[in-house]
């Protein structure tokens, strides 16, 4: 391999790595869950490598109640996952696609793919179990 050839090679992995570090950066400012809607929703889950979307609705009481805990999380969490709300009552596109069927419903994107799923409100304990098995 010519030094040239291992120039570029070099090259371009740096410009990865510094890709990687801005994605970093940018995750440590979301520090509160993102409104997600029909238009953002592929966008979301396929920019950051953890992300946690909230299917909730303005009606349901269970998603009122872990609001609060959502919202605790993003803040624990900065940096490392990002978390997201989508409004199934103003977005019935996504939540169609998906087949929610009942709110809340959380799902943990990894990279882009679905790796985990959460009906119904559960102990800000067992939501966190269930994140972290994911970090």
């Amino acid at each position: 391999m010519s030094e040239e050839e291992l120039r570029k090679i070099r090259m371009k992995k740096q410009k990865e790595l510094e890709a990687k570090i801005r994605e970093r950066m940018k995750m440590q400012e979301i520090d509160h869950p993102l409104v997600i809607t029909d238009e953002t929703f592929e966008e979301v889950i396929r920019k950051y490598p953890l992300v946690v979307v909230d299917f909730w609705a303005p009606w349901c009481p269970p998603c009122r109640m872990i609001a609060p805990i959502i919202e605790e999380l993003a803040k624990k969490y900065a940096g490392r996952v990002v978390f997201g709300k989508l409004n199934t009552d103003e977005n019935m596109r996504t939540a169609a696609s998906l087949g929610i069927m009942a709110v809340p419903t959380l799902m943990i994107y990894k990279d882009g793919r679905l790796v985990d799923q959460i009906i119904g409100a559960l102990p800000k304990k067992h939501l966190e179990a269930r994140i972290e098995k994911w970090l």
